[in-house]
């Protein structure tokens, strides 16, 4: 037998631990210091194409005491509200023919012609987005504060054809209770 004792490792292995280390240091170190990441262009805007109302103007609702009214600031914030919250099922136009609304059945109300289910005008449109519809995909945004709801609304109304008959003294009685 010979007197040579097997070592307590196995150097390739160590070799192949140690090569392994070092490189994921030297990646962590060009990840963290050196790479400058990844840029998705989300927020990028074609010059030519200018800045849309909503873009432009900014619009604070929260000090306005009667949201109801006729109010061209309330239709602005409808309209941006409009676009983070609507446009992907009923379109950027309200035409019903939003991306996400596609998968969708029944489809996304046309809201430039309507009919409309719950009557249309500004109480009807506060109801459904008080309370959605049920069996349909048109969800409720209850959540949404007064002003915001009553927002949406008006920029509804401003571009549908199909105008409620309400008279704004039925528009304020209502207005008043609602929550």
């Amino acid at each position: 037998m010979s007197n040579q004792q097997e070592p307590l490792y196995d150097h390739g292995g160590l070799l192949a631990f140690l090569f392994s280390m070092a490189t994921v240091i030297v990646f962590f170190i060009y990840i963290v210091a050196v790479y400058p990441g990844i840029d998705l262009l989300e927020n990028i805007q074609d010059p030519s194409q200018g800045e849309t109302q909503s873009q432009s103007k900014k619009v604070d609702v929260s000090g306005i005491k009667e949201p109801w009214k006729p109010n061209e600031d309330m239709v602005t914030h409808g309209q941006a509200l409009y676009s983070m919250n609507c446009a992907s099922c009923h379109g950027a136009e309200g035409r019903g023919d939003g991306v996400a609304g596609a998968g969708l059945n029944p489809k996304p109300r046309n809201l430039v012609t309507g009919p409309w289910k719950k009557g249309g005008g500004y109480l009807g449109h506060f109801d459904v987005m008080t309370n959605g519809i049920p069996g349909t995909s048109m969800m409720a945004y209850g959540h949404l504060s007064l002003n915001d709801r009553w927002a949406l609304v008006q920029f509804v109304e401003s571009i549908t054809q199909a105008k409620g008959k309400e008279t704004p003294e039925q528009i304020e009685a209502f207005a008043k209770t609602a929550k």
